[in-house]
């Protein structure tokens, strides 16, 4: 489901996988976060995503109301407190998405897929 927004001129629709690319951009720009994950089927790993398919690591979904809900697959950093990175997280991913799309997050939910260590 898309997103709308009423404006002077009209209503905007906004894609949820644009949604998702802003959440993305959101995210790996916060401290302790390596990534974005995607979960392999195939082989049952998880995989560290690429800045140009970041949208692959986040779900969107879009209530009735117009409020957006989001599951972030996250990559942390070794030796970083988790509830750190994730209150981090939480904070900068609302207020993006919020300035960028004029909609209200009602809900993000992290999960961390896995850990890395950093140089």
């Amino acid at each position: 489901m898309n997103g709308r927004v009423n404006s002077e001129y009209g209503e905007i629709e906004i894609g949820s996988d644009v949604i998702a690319i802003i959440a993305g951009s959101a995210a790996v720009g916060c401290f302790g976060v390596v990534g974005m994950a995607a979960y392999s089927m195939k082989d049952g790993l998880v995989h560290l995503l690429k800045r140009d398919s970041l949208q692959r690591g986040i779900n969107v979904k879009i209530d009735s109301s117009n409020r957006i809900s989001l599951v972030l697959h996250c990559i942390v950093s070794y030796g970083v407190s988790i509830p750190a990175i994730t209150d981090n997280l939480i904070e900068s991913v609302r207020y993006k998405v919020e300035q960028f799309t004029g909609m209200e997050v009602n809900r993000i939910d992290i999960l961390v897929e896995g850990i890395r260590v950093i140089d």
